[in-house]
């Protein structure tokens, strides 16, 4: 089976460090067919300034890896947009003069809050800030339908869906994401609907959670609205976290009868069947 990580950063993003050589080489190394980089454009009025974003650089960057590794590996340039629908019009912009091979939507707030910031979460008890954070994210698939319906698609993949429990889990050792199918149901209908693919992102089997995000149960829903592919990614800030829990997601998807792989090139999305 061909397996692209869609889903993974280097030094073009503010959070990570890592040479986009070695990102390739470990990819290589993995037998993956394809890695698709997602740098970080967080727009927002908080994170605008520390955004290192640098769309020459970058490109150029992955334009030498090709020449290089092109024949090997196919390699992806991608972006990871935080939602942040106060700034609308600069994203789209944006989006309409640069050229991707996929653009993912992710949510990293609870409402304007940070959630990877404890000190965001003193007025909020687990299971109230895990409601809170997934309407946060239905209000941002929501928003990709609208954008949709009056531009044509503009987003591609929704990252980690359920990111709120890597942090609850980390700040207060629980994971409430299980109390919260009703929301997580509206997110995938939505999603659906925005033509939006959910990802299977595989960094909290290395950050102390026993399930991906989503996990198994979000899946089976997903397949049970009429879901059909799903992107697969890391979030490897590293090179040897590249492709990481790749195997234990892929039990996942077939225990959840996912039938195809989804990956994307020039924004075009190309399905891959799932081997059961």
């Amino acid at each position: 089976m061909k397996i692209y990580d869609q889903h993974l950063h280097s030094k073009f993003s503010f959070d990570s460090r890592a040479d986009p050589k070695d990102n390739v080489q470990q990819a290589i190394d993995c037998g993956l067919a394809g890695l698709t980089f997602t740098e970080h454009f967080d727009t927002g009025p908080e994170d605008w300034s520390s955004c290192v974003y640098d769309d020459e650089a970058y490109s150029q960057a992955l334009s030498s890896l090709r020449d290089t590794h092109g024949q090997d590996i196919f390699i992806g340039k991608g972006i990871e947009v935080d939602y942040a629908p106060e700034r609308e019009d600069f994203i789209l912009q944006f989006l309409d003069t640069h050229e991707f091979d996929l653009v993912m939507l992710s949510v990293h707030r609870f409402g304007q809050a940070q959630i990877h910031r404890k000190e965001n979460w003193q007025d909020w008890d687990v299971p109230r800030g895990t409601r809170h954070y997934l309407h946060t994210v239905l209000e941002a698939v929501q928003w990709c339908l609208k954008i949709k319906q009056q531009h044509g698609r503009v987003f591609d993949v929704l990252g980690h869906l359920d990111l709120v429990k890597r942090y609850t889990q980390r700040f207060f050792g629980v994971n409430e994401v299980g109390q919260c199918d009703d929301i997580i149901s509206q997110i995938l209908q939505a999603s659906l609907e925005a033509d939006l693919t959910p990802e299977i992102n595989t960094s909290t089997l290395r950050q102390g959670l026993n399930e991906p995000m989503p996990a198994l149960s979000t899946v089976h829903r997903y397949i049970e609205l009429g879901g059909m592919s799903v992107s697969l990614g890391s979030d490897a800030h590293r090179a040897a976290d590249i492709g990481a829990g790749f195997s234990q997601a892929a039990e996942i998807l077939r225990a959840a009868n996912v039938p195809s792989l989804a990956r994307f090139e020039k924004r075009v999305r190309h399905d891959i069947t799932l081997p059961h």
